[in-house]
């Protein structure tokens, strides 16, 4: 299964999201993207970087990209950070397109690029993932 993390400008939330899950879940093949193109070819953010390698996840060789309208063909599930990048991304979808869009969380993951709570944004990518995680392993969806 192919599966895309989406933030706003790929330098926080969604590595960290794409790092989470590929450790969680190893036989899912995850990638990332933001809806903005700010930091195109950008790694992600030093202190993003260090709190997520403190967990023992290394997002050192990410790059941001762009979300584009292709993304909808070259993904099975695509998994939005927050409600504004949801919509975003929703309102790039192609007509006829049913690739599924959910959140990843209950709730949105704050973007710590605004709020410094980096571990925060972990804590909740990683309950989430191990949501997910479970999903997987019993064979279900997995969201």
């Amino acid at each position: 299964m192919q599966v895309l993390c989406v933030c706003l400008g790929n330098i926080c939330r969604s590595p960290a999201a794409e790092a989470v899950l590929r450790a969680m879940i190893p036989d899912l093949d995850v990638d990332s993207a933001g809806t903005g193109g700010w930091h195109v070819g950008d790694p992600p953010y030093g202190p993003m970087q260090a709190a997520a390698r403190a967990r023992g996840y290394d997002l050192s060789n990410l790059r941001a990209r762009q979300f584009s309208v292709a993304d909808f063909t070259g993904f099975d599930l695509i998994i939005a950070m927050d409600a504004q990048n949801m919509s975003d991304i929703e309102s790039q979808r192609p007509a006829g397109n049913a690739t599924p869009v959910r959140l990843m969380a209950a709730t949105d993951v704050p973007d710590p690029y605004y709020t410094r709570d980096f571990d925060g944004c972990l804590d909740i990518i990683e309950n989430a993932a191990r949501l997910m995680q479970q999903a997987h392993k019993s064979g279900s969806p997995v969201l």
